[in-house]
């Protein structure tokens, strides 16, 4: 019986370090950027869309982002902020490396030409494992 307790408990143990050993091994190495934006007073939805739309353009100008998002489904807390921040903008990005690597980038800068003349206030989150 003893035996027999010993090998369920080694087996168990052999098995939960596989686990977490594997969801070490497959957690992504990308890096997540989130821009929360509130727009300037009189920014039009046309702009907006603008803004938006170059956004979705980066992956072709700058190989190191993988996907964009932009389309909301829900936004929370908006009459508690000064600014409000309607819109997101999402940018998953290979590596660190490449994201290092986008600031000052002739595709960032080509898009900040659009973005930055209509954003009163953004906020930033970049997250990765």
């Amino acid at each position: 019986m003893k035996k027999t307790l010993l090998t369920l408990l080694a087996s168990f143990l052999l098995v939960s370090g596989a686990s977490i050993a594997s969801a070490a091994d497959t957690a992504p190495k990308s890096v997540v950027h989130v821009i929360t934006v509130g727009w300037k007073d009189g920014t039009t939805p046309a702009q907006i869309q603008a803004a938006l739309d170059g956004a979705k353009a980066l992956p072709t100008a700058f190989p190191g982002i993988t996907h964009v998002w932009t389309k909301a489904i829900k936004v929370q807390n908006l009459d508690e902020a000064k600014v409000k921040k309607t819109h997101v903008i999402v940018m998953e990005f290979a590596d660190e490396a490449a994201f290092k690597a986008y600031t000052d980038s002739p595709a960032q800068k080509e898009w900040y030409k659009v973005y930055q003349m209509i954003r009163q206030q953004s906020t930033t989150f970049d997250i990765t494992n």
